[in-house]
Formats: C-alpha cells, sequence, structure tokens
C-alpha cells in the first residue's frame, strides 16, 4: 500500500483527509457513527470570541450540485469551546485537531486565537478571514490583501501554533492577498470558503434563505477550488489546504497535484456523514490506479 502520510506546517498527518469547519461540529458527534481518528484531522465548528445564535432561518436552499447556506457562525463562545466541547473530544480523539476561528474585528480574532492557542489538544489554528470588518465598514477582511495581513499579525504576535489563514474566492486577485498573508506570517492558506449564492422561491418571489444570500458549496463549486489552489501554491511557500467541493479520492489527489499539502471535505460530510472515512478507505487504490507510491510526493506535481 502507498505511503498516505503527509506534514503539514510540522505535524505529521496520517493521511491528508481533514473535514472542513462547519460540516463536522465539534467531532464527537461523528464518532458516535465511526472512529473519527482515521481521519488526517479535522477542523472544528467555527469559533468567535462570544457566543452567536446565527442568522435567521430559513438558512439552507438546496441547487444544482450543491447547496446554499447562510448559517451565521452558531457557535457557544470560545469559553465554552475550551471548558466543554473539547473535554468532550479529548474522550473520543487523539489526535492533534485544527481551531477554526473567526471575528469581526482584528481584536476578535487576537483575543479568541490567543486562548485556543494555550490548549494542547489544538495543533493549528485555521483563520477564516471571510467574515465582516465591522471596523471597517461590513467588508470581508480577505477581500483586501493590507486587511488580510493585519489580522495575520495580530494573530501571529499572540500565538505559537502554525496559523493557516482560510482565504475568500469571493474577490478579483486571490493570489495578491495569499501573498500579503505569507508576507506577514502565515504559516499555511486554506481555500477556497464558500462562493456567493442565491436562490429564489418562484411562488413566493422571494428569497429562499433568510438572509438573501450565502454561501455556495458542493461538488458544481470543484473547478473553481482546484484552479485557486494551484494559483495559490505556485505563487506562495508555504502549505496549501485545498478544499471546495471535494467529494472522492481522485478529487483529493487532483487538489493535492494542484498543490494542496492537504484537503479539507466540506459539503459531502452534509449529504454523508461516512464521507471521508470512505475516502480515505478508497484513496489506496486510487494511488494504485494513478501509479502514486506516496502522496507527499505528489503535492504540486501539475506543471
Amino acid at each position: 500500500m502507498g505511503k498516505m502520510s503527509v506534514n503539514l506546517c510540522g505535524i505529521e498527518l496520517d493521511n491528508p483527509v481533514i473535514p472542513a469547519s462547519g460540516t463536522f461540529g465539534y467531532g464527537y458527534e461523528f464518532a458516535e457513527l465511526y472512529d473519527i481518528n482515521v481521519l488526517g484531522t479535522f477542523s472544528f465548528k467555527g469559533t468567535t470570541k462570544d457566543a452567536r445564535f446565527g442568522n435567521p432561518t430559513p438558512r439552507i436552499a438546496e441547487c444544482t450540485a450543491g447547496m446554499i447556506n447562510a448559517v451565521g457562525l452558531q457557535n457557544p463562545g470560545v469559553e465554552k469551546v475550551i471548558n466543554e466541547e473539547l473535554p468532550k473530544l479529548q474522550k473520543c480523539f487523539n489526535k492533534k485537531v485544527m481551531a477554526n476561528v473567526s471575528g469581526f474585528s482584528v481584536e476578535d480574532y487576537a483575543y479568541t486565537c490567543e486562548k485556543l492557542d494555550k490548549c494542547e489538544q489544538v495543533g493549528w489554528l485555521e483563520v477564516n478571514v471571510s467574515c465582516p470588518n465591522v471596523h471597517g465598514g461590513g467588508m470581508s477582511f480577505g477581500t483586501s490583501p493590507e486587511a488580510a495581513a493585519e489580522v495575520t499579525k495580530a494573530v501571529k504576535r499572540v500565538t505559537t501554533k502554525p496559523v493557516i489563514i482560510k482565504l475568500s474566492p469571493n474577490v478579483t486577485d486571490i493570489v495578491s492577498i495569499a501573498k500579503a498573508c505569507e508576507d506577514a506570517g502565515a504559516d499555511g492558506i486554506s481555500l477556497i470558503n464558500t462562493l456567493l449564492g442565491m436562490r429564489i422561491d418562484l411562488n413566493r418571489r422571494k428569497p429562499v434563505i433568510a438572509n438573501t444570500m450565502g454561501g455556495f458549496s458542493g461538488s458544481a463549486i470543484f473547478p473553481v477550488a482546484v484552479r485557486m489552489v494551484y494559483q495559490v501554491a505556485n505563487a506562495v511557500k508555504i502549505p496549501v489546504i485545498g478544499m471546495g467541493g471535494v467529494s472522492s479520492a481522485e478529487d483529493v489527489i487532483e487538489m493535492m497535484l494542484a498543490g494542496a499539502t492537504a484537503v479539507e471535505v466540506g459539503a459531502a460530510n452534509l449529504i454523508d456523514p461516512y464521507a471521508c472515512r470512505d475516502i480515505i478507505n478508497a484513496l489506496p487504490k486510487a494511488m494504485e490506479k494513478y501509479n502514486i507510491n506516496s502522496l507527499s510526493e505528489i503535492i504540486g506535481g501539475c506543471k
């Protein structure tokens, strides 16, 4: 059997498959279905400084080859995550976990990351800069190189663990933002977050989602994600985590050839809770089919 392990920012993963934030809860929910220690790791639910109820319902809209969601970062806040969620996870997951962090100001990001950085279970901090910049008029921190770099610097000042900046695809030039994060000290880049989408109820002639628009994910966005991963991986020297529409072992290999060191699986988990386990089980056969002896050797192999 081929070697599936990869090294992500200095930490060895048994395989590159990582359930994406917002699709895997805090992990222990899925541990009731199968042994989640088969995963490389997982990125837990987006966590903010304070508890958030989230957006009004309905929050989900189905669409061809994907879905739109506007959950609104519903979570219990960082203190409860540390004191209640992580102890539950520790009972069923013996690997380092990726902490996904969101915020509404630079100070929010720094506060939450500093708290989570002290947790022994946390191996990486995945910082989602797709959140609104409250002090900047509501635009996402990830829409400009300067804003993304500011968050990166603030988080790096108060943490010791690898910081991976998660970027939004809803920009004109993804490469300039990724490079700004690298220059500001980021240890890795993850992309892509959801595209912006909308559905309309024909009977009511109103948006399906109460929030009008939401994040479009699912297999339909895979080609966009591969393109952006390829562009960024060829522009930075730090590891890239690829995601966006991944639903098979072949998709994982394609992402890695585009330049991803590890690959996150998102919407597929909401369709099939066993998706990540099945992708991992299918990887050896896919590696054999494409004459791959080691996954780490194919990273960025598409030239």
